[in-house]
């Protein structure tokens, strides 16, 4: 089981990563075409709402077929499975396009929302937030049937499909949208605000490219899964009204985790600018937030990556033990999910911050105080978020999703109440603080639940934490020391130059904590044999 929960793990990592590297490396060229964070807060105001209503629009069915479809699996109730993708086909086909008609409709009444009924001191009108909310607002119509596909093979534990459709999506996505910036901004001589529409109206192309990719593994693999069939007990007869119901129950938790970030940025957006005007700052709120939940945001989602495809893997699997009344199993899965997620995302997210001022002249050509601050601060984030899904899917597996919905509102409940004091104190490095007080909130409630209803002792996973944290130190320390080094000969300023630093401080970084990971075994109890044959290859056993 671990095995296959880190082979499944593993592919849905390297497409996510795959998906997220194109997708950050995008933005060196997109911010030279359309031109810094000011257009690309632009970018951002269409996308948050779109978030939001993509999330409502699936409804969390993917993950909950997922679930169900690895549930009825493990019964060997094989048809019952099949007619629960079936339905929800037509499901996702009408709450999309539905989705769809109302995004467009009240896509004004959104951007109120957004800009706070306020349009001094800023870039951009209502109507040019509008036509881009309306631009990326077509994407609905292909995303929650896309979404759902990759849903039923994740059911079957096969999570190749997704991995390679997600990233065709994100080729192609990227492709339409810098060749249209490029196109309407510097031959047809447009308006940055139609090149932003383009830019997002790119959602629906590579929307339509990844639905291709799966229904051709759909008929490459139907053979299989019609074998499948042959196999039915036919125990069970649900009827739809039950399968929905099921769906229903366990999918809305899923729209929570899913809308948890854009619901947190919205609350940016929405309290941002009062808490700048507060202490003068009212003409720089709208760079200020594109540095924060665009530019920054891209680059911290990265470490992320391992803990969506933890996810997206753990929920089938965990909920095929709970069927089954494995608790062993289950048990396991979590303990090496937990330790495995934090052992890959902590020094990613902590190498980050000590990296802030290169990383960021490299993306983004930009070498300033406040941007360096930002991302310095809002990087060890990235750990909170993975710790935020993975709870989430346990709690899905172990059927105690209600309390997902709790968690949140809680998180969000600190965020909305704290963002403007905060910003006020430490400027837009507040609104960062605020998110990481209402995640962590959310999380130790999700902790204490699965503590309480899986039975699940943390002991192991605490001891492991600390020698976790332990390396990370002299890790850092290691990383510092170069990078110091480093700056009297190199400038962090030139983008060629930083990329320098940051590749030499990250080999020098991973050396460290790889060798202190192998030396006290850490990586031994998380890997298993492939390290053991990589430690007897470097004669450190």
């Amino acid at each position: 089981m671990s095995s296959n929960l880190l082979r499944g793990t593993f592919i849905l990592t390297l497409g996510t990563i795959i998906s997220k590297v194109i997708g950050l490396f995008y933005v060196i060229p997109f911010d030279a075409i359309v031109g810094g964070s000011g257009p690309e807060a632009l970018y951002q105001f269409g996308y948050v709402p779109y978030n939001i209503f993509i999330s409502i629009s699936t409804a969390g069915v993917p993950l909950a077929v997922a679930k169900y479809v690895a549930k009825y699996n493990a019964l060997e109730e094989y048809a019952v499975s099949r007619k629960l993708f079936r339905t929800s086909v037509w499901l996702m086909l009408i709450t999309g396009f539905v989705s769809f008609l109302a995004m467009y409709i009240f896509a004004p009444y959104f951007t109120d929302i957004v800009m706070a009924g306020k349009e001094d001191a800023q870039t951009f009108d209502k109507a040019d937030v509008t036509a881009v909310i309306r631009a990326v607002s077509y994407a609905l119509i292909i995303i929650p049937v896309m979404s759902l596909i990759r849903g039923f093979f994740q059911g079957h534990q096969s999570m190749g499909p997704s991995a390679v459709s997600q990233v065709i999506e994100q080729i192609v996505r990227i492709i339409f949208m810098l060749i249209g910036a490029y196109v309407i901004l510097h031959i047809l001589h447009g308006s940055i605000v139609s090149a932003i529409s383009a830019a997002t109206f790119a959602a629906f192309v590579g929307g339509i490219a990844s639905l291709g990719i799966l229904i051709w593994y759909w008929f490459k693999r139907k053979s299989h899964l019609d074998a499948l069939l042959v196999h039915d007990k036919g125990t069970m007869q649900v009827s739809v009204f039950r399968l929905y119901k099921e769906i229903i129950v366990s999918a809305l938790p899923f729209v929570f985790v899913g809308i948890a970030n854009s619901l947190y940025q919205m609350i940016d957006q929405l309290t941002v600018k009062r808490g700048m005007e507060a202490i003068d700052l009212g003409k720089v709120w709208e760079t200020q937030l594109g540095i924060l939940n665009f530019q920054s945001h891209k680059l911290v989602i990265i470490p992320v990556s391992l803990a969506t495809a933890f996810s997206m893997t753990l929920v089938p699997m965990i909920t095929e033990a709970f069927a089954k009344g494995n608790k062993q199993t289950l048990t396991r899965s979590v303990d090496q999910t937990l330790q495995v997620l934090l052992f890959i995302t902590v020094p990613a997210a902590l190498g980050m911050s000590e990296l802030a001022r290169p990383i960021f002249s490299i993306f983004y050509n930009v070498d300033n105080s406040i941007s360096t601050s930002v991302l310095m601060n809002y990087a060890p984030v990235a750990i909170l978020f993975s710790l935020y899904s993975v709870t989430a899917a346990i709690l899905q597996g172990i059927n105690e999703q209600r309390f997902t919905i709790l968690s949140l509102l809680v998180g969000l409940l600190l965020k909305l109440s704290l963002n403007i004091p905060l910003i006020k104190m430490y400027q837009i490095n507040g609104a960062v603080y605020a998110t990481a007080i209402g995640y962590s909130a959310s999380i130790l409630i999700s902790l204490v639940v699965i503590k309480i209803f899986a039975d699940y002792s943390f002991k192991t996973v605490l001891r492991r934490t600390l020698l976790i944290m332990m390396i990370n130190v002299m890790m850092l320390v290691a990383v510092w020391i170069v990078y110091k080094g480093l700056t009297i000969f190199l400038s962090p300023s030139s983008r060629i130059q930083a990329l320098m630093i940051v590749m030499i401080c990250g080999i020098v970084g991973a050396t460290v904590y790889g060798y202190l990971g192998l030396r006290t075994r850490l990586a031994d109890k998380l890997f298993g044999t492939r390290i053991e044959r990589l430690k007897r290859k470097l004669h450190m056993n």
